[in-house]
């Protein structure tokens, strides 16, 4: 367990020579800096963090505006927000805990805002995170075209961190996006899950993958069920596995050149 242990630590931000860099660039060092100093002040009033006796991690939940990521995280019913953060900020916190066959683990999951309008403050939100959901409906081409910005805009600021890309919706009949075109995550190596999270669907496995990422244990397995809210809606399980079938034959396929190409 010593191996999972947090290690939490703030970066001193430093100002850069006005004179080497354009304005653009010193706005956003400038945001980027003061996000910093935020982030510190969040993670000090974040209670028990720095104390637990088990070991915590910060979980970036990224994606589309509107694509389910706040509601993915209220599933779990011990997800009371343990700091709530005014809209124009774009930022909420949800400690998720789970019992492993190591002990107790928790995510400090950080449900970053999609739109665009935040996205001044949004790289600040990512420091120190140590692992990531991607999250885009299967039912909106868009929110999966967006996907590569999503990741690169969290690489450049999180280096080397699992992600787990999440195709959420996928209860809904009328998909666009399907099972050939989903491509992303076998060219950044990322790992790919379906999820419903209206109706519970594969809700664990995201965080099962990420814990056994920075455990460094295959073998870590959840010893409960995470403690869900009743499904709102009910999936098609047959048509799901029959999805699963075209995925496992879609990962065997030659990669596209281009992801656009999968759409025409």
């Amino acid at each position: 367990m010593e191996k999972l242990r947090n290690r939490t630590t703030i970066t001193q931000f430093q100002a850069q020579d006005t004179l080497h860099i354009t304005d653009k660039q010193f706005r956003h060092e400038r945001e980027l800096a003061e996000a910093a100093i935020q982030h510190e002040r969040e993670l000090a009033a974040l209670p028990n963090q720095q104390t637990v006796d088990y070991p915590s991690f910060k979980l970036v939940i990224v994606g589309d505006g509107g694509t389910g990521k706040t509601t993915f995280v209220k599933r779990h019913l011990t997800g009371e927000f343990e700091k709530k953060y005014e809209p124009t900020i774009g930022v909420e916190v949800h400690p998720l805990d789970f019992f492993t066959n190591c002990g107790k683990i928790r995510f400090y999951c950080w449900d970053t805002a999609g739109q665009e309008k935040f996205g001044g403050l949004r790289d600040g939100y990512y420091i120190h995170g140590q692992c990531a959901i991607i999250m885009f409906y299967v039912t909106a081409r868009l929110t999966y075209k967006n996907v590569p910005t999503w990741h690169r805009d969290l690489c450049r600021v999180c280096e080397n961190i699992p992600i787990v890309l999440c195709g959420n919706k996928v209860d809904v009949k009328n998909r666009q996006v399907k099972a050939k075109q989903v491509t992303f995550h076998r060219k950044k190596n990322l790992q790919y899950y379906e999820i419903s999270a209206k109706s519970n669907y594969n809700f664990e496995k995201p965080f099962l993958y990420l814990a056994r990422k920075l455990a460094g244990d295959g073998n870590l397995h959840f010893v409960e069920s995470p403690a869900l809210a009743p499904p709102e809606v009910q999936i098609d399980l047959t048509a799901q596995a029959q999805h699963e079938r075209e995925l496992a034959e879609a990962a065997i396929q030659p990669l596209p050149d281009d992801d656009d190409e999968v759409f025409e």
